[in-house]
């Protein structure tokens, strides 16, 4: 397990006065199957914040990297029936890799978490015909397809879409590698 995943269970249990698996426990006496159920349960039910409900949420599904034995498998998953949009993905991690050793992906069900000490992007094979790079550029105003981002529960502060004739530009890149930065 990264650092950061270790630090903010410990926080969670210094901050509610219980443990992970406590909370995953509170969790699975719910009916809740879906991760946004969950999420909003945990903030409204328990006050938690965003980033609290949603590894509790991963955690108590079993979505996230840190839970699967082999994390190619999500990535399978969530390319299934969107195998076009794979050499994106591949190309994309590329690109992003070369900015620093310091990167990591974490995938979880539905798309890649990309961070450095904090998340600076998502990857998202959204729909057969779109895909998604989410972006956090707080405070960067919306340019051309960079959109600020309103449905993302506070992810990304922005979001690239484009379709299975779109690809990846400079333009892109150059987003990517200003959040990654802003993220050290």
């Amino acid at each position: 397990m990264d650092q950061a995943a270790q630090k903010m269970i410990d926080n969670l249990e210094k901050n509610t006065g219980k443990s992970l698996d406590q909370w995953v426990a509170t969790v699975q006496k719910t009916d809740l199957k879906k991760h946004g159920e969950i999420v909003k349960f945990l903030k409204s039910e328990h006050s938690f914040t965003h980033g609290f409900a949603n590894l509790v949420a991963h955690k108590a599904l079993k979505s996230d990297a840190g839970s699967v034995s082999d994390t190619d498998e999500l990535i399978t998953k969530q390319y299934k029936g969107k195998e076009h949009f794979l050499p994106i993905y591949e190309k994309l991690r590329e690109e992003i890799k070369a900015f620093g050793p310091d990167v990591e992906f974490a995938p979880k069900n539905s798309y890649v978490s990309v961070k450095r000490k904090k998340q600076f992007a998502i990857l998202v094979p959204a729909t057969k015909s779109r895909f998604e790079i989410g972006i956090n550029l707080i405070g960067h105003p919306a340019d051309g397809i960079l959109e600020i981002d309103t449905k993302s529960n506070g992810m990304c502060s922005h979001r690239v879409q484009f379709g299975t004739d779109g690809g990846i530009s400079e333009e892109m890149i150059k987003w990517l590698r200003q959040s990654y930065e802003n993220a050290g």
